[in-house]
């Protein structure tokens, strides 16, 4: 394509996530998507959405390159050789392959990643590479490559929050591994996240945790995950002399998402101010893949709490508005840091104030007595005072939903991004470490070097 047929045409941006929400419904794959969606929606731009996947969806015999029928502008890339400590995809031919020629066929103006596990770091270099001129953003999600315990952390012996990443500190989690292979997955991280020509994070706290771990300030922007909006449900009708005692929980059944300590909270609580119609419900799944551990404590917990909650399975994101609506209060019990979780402006949409954790971005999207409360991270006796106080006061929730926010769509969320798009592609100080017209590619030498390490780094 000559560079007078590109000026004429749409700005493409390429959106390459680590999910497609058709197959899995992490928040991450729904904040990707409805950029995705945003973007196209804008004049002068197109999108296109690049997702991995794997088992059990099979791959094609002759290309990891699928498509999802009648989604012209959404392709899936199969790939299943990924090292989890390294964040490394170990099928680097295959990478060049599949990955990278549909990329450079499509010729796009932008890559976005929203994230890279399954994908591999390695990724982000072969595009640079293949594509030089192109800016590159990353959009962080969470903690994957700062912590090897699921991007969580949290300590593995007491699952009690981890303050600061270090080699030091994640040999002590995971005794088995050296120091040193901790030292040298920092660096081989970062190695490629330095290739990249500007960050985004949906939280303020996200950004914090990144710079503390090594990454420039001046390379990261912060801009809320847009929601597609359809309906916004009205508050659920009450009975005369009704109350306000409905409580939701929407999102993984895991013991990161602090379920035990939810449910544990709503056992304890009076028979006098719980009363006969309030109840918890529980609207999520993947219990059936949790450690076993879990598994029984939380049949256990749910069991000793009896008809005061009620598991409903899993859900799909467009049930969320009907859902919604038997719903007064919803809670998020996490006892990591969550960073941005989508649930919340799903609920800010819709006008339900949130009893949230006290950590990390719960405790920077929920504001305490404007409009949702907070409550001490893990704690099982604070939660059952929190929850008390709602019981106990009936104006509580009409004072709190008058103060919340409408969040921003996917059309204002996409807005913000090509914002920072143009500026990256005009070359603008202060929007990435370089531009378009400046951008060198990497030699034959230095891709050698640096995928060698994806490959050469024995634990």
């Amino acid at each position: 394509m000559t560079g007078m047929e590109i000026a004429k045409r749409d700005k493409r941006v390429l959106i390459v996530s680590h999910g497609h929400p058709t197959f899995s419904l992490g928040g991450g794959e729904v904040a990707s998507y409805n950029l995705f969606n945003g973007i196209h929606d804008l004049p002068g731009w197109e999108s296109f959405y690049l997702a991995r996947v794997g088992p059990p969806v099979n791959r094609h015999k002759d290309s990891a390159l699928m498509s999802l029928r009648q989604k012209e502008r959404e392709i899936l890339y199969y790939a299943n050789d990924y090292d989890h400590f390294r964040c490394s995809n170990r099928n680097l031919a295959g990478l060049q392959q599949d990955f990278v020629r549909y990329v450079v066929d499509l010729q796009p103006d932008v890559i976005n990643f929203h994230h890279y596990i399954g994908l591999g770091v390695e990724t982000i270099f072969a595009l640079k590479q293949a594509l030089p001129r192109v800016p590159i953003v990353i959009t962080f999600h969470e903690y994957l490559s700062i912590c090897h315990h699921h991007g969580q952390m949290v300590k593995t012996s007491r699952n009690t929050l981890c303050y600061r990443s270090s080699p030091a500190e994640c040999t002590n989690c995971f005794p088995h591994i050296p120091e040193s292979q901790f030292f040298k997955r920092e660096a081989f991280l970062k190695t490629f996240f330095e290739m990249a020509d500007f960050y985004i994070s949906p939280s303020e706290f996200l950004i914090d945790r990144y710079v503390d771990w090594g990454l420039p300030r001046e390379k990261f922007r912060m801009i809320e995950n847009g929601l597609t909006v359809e309906e916004i449900v009205p508050p659920r009708p009450l009975p005369k002399g009704g109350r306000r005692n409905r409580f939701g929980f929407f999102g993984q059944v895991s013991e990161f998402k602090g379920l035990h300590v939810l449910v544990e909270a709503v056992s304890r609580v009076s028979d006098k101010d719980w009363g006969d119609d309030s109840a918890l419900m529980i609207f999520g799944g993947n219990l059936e893949k949790q450690p076993e551990a879990f598994q029984k404590k939380f049949n256990e917990l749910t069991e000793k709490a009896g008809n005061r909650v009620r598991f409903y399975g899993s859900y799909r994101s467009a049930e969320l508005p009907s859902l919604m609506k038997d719903v007064d209060w919803l809670i998020i019990p996490s006892i990591w840091w969550e960073n941005s979780p989508v649930v919340i402006q799903e609920a800010f949409l819709h006008g339900r104030p949130i009893i949230a954790s006290n950590i990390g971005g719960m405790a920077e999207k929920v504001t305490h007595n404007v409009d949702g409360i907070h409550f001490r991270n893990a704690s099982v006796e604070d939660l059952i005072d929190r929850l008390t106080d709602v019981l106990r006061t009936p104006d509580l929730w009409d004072r709190l939903r008058a103060r919340i926010k409408r969040p921003i769509d996917r059309q204002e969320c996409a807005r913000r991004h090509t914002e920072i798009f143009n500026a990256l592609l005009a070359g603008v100080p202060g929007q990435g470490t370089s531009s378009p017209a400046t951008t060198a590619p990497a030699t034959a030498g230095q891709g050698t070097q640096v995928l060698d390490r994806a490959v050469a780094q024995p634990l």
